[in-house]
């Protein structure tokens, strides 16, 4: 079996709102809501490659946070695995640009159940909204960063 693909993706709330990102149509899984970004590319470090996707995606600066949450999952549409961590993220003070998504929203927390959320996203999704606050880290032991 082959290594899993590791993805990152940016949890960032402002004003009690959660970020959340709709795929483009005729995109795989089209349609799907997720937080935004994106695979971590060879010689980037989690952090970096969520600040590259931030700025591809939304055309924004961002400082990476604490890592909050950190899954596996495969989707039958994929040949690999895929390593999916979660980072705390607050945006620059650039206008966001969606460069990436058929729709960006700021939605309450509590609602974050009612879209259609890619799989491994889920489990997050739960925590999110039923959170009174700012969710905190739950990473389990030996999921640390290793690079």
């Amino acid at each position: 079996m082959s290594a899993p693909v590791t993805v990152v993706a940016a949890v960032i709330e402002q004003n009690g709102l959660v970020l959340i990102c709709q795929r483009r149509r005729g995109d795989l899984l089209e349609l799907k809501w997720e937080f935004p970004g994106g695979k971590v590319a060879p010689g980037e470090t989690l952090q970096e490659a969520l600040i590259r996707e931030l700025r591809e995606e939304l055309q924004v600066s961002a400082t990476i946070g604490p890592e909050l949450h950190r899954t596996r999952h495969r989707y039958v549409e994929m040949d690999t695995e895929i390593e999916l961590v979660f980072f705390a993220a607050t945006l620059g003070l650039e206008t966001m640009m969606n460069r990436a998504f058929e729709r960006v929203v700021w939605a309450e927390r509590a609602t974050l159940p009612t879209y259609d959320f890619l799989p491994a996203d889920r489990e997050l999704v739960e925590r999110l909204s039923k959170a009174k606050s700012k969710i905190q880290s739950s990473v389990p032991k030996g999921w640390e960063e290793k690079r």
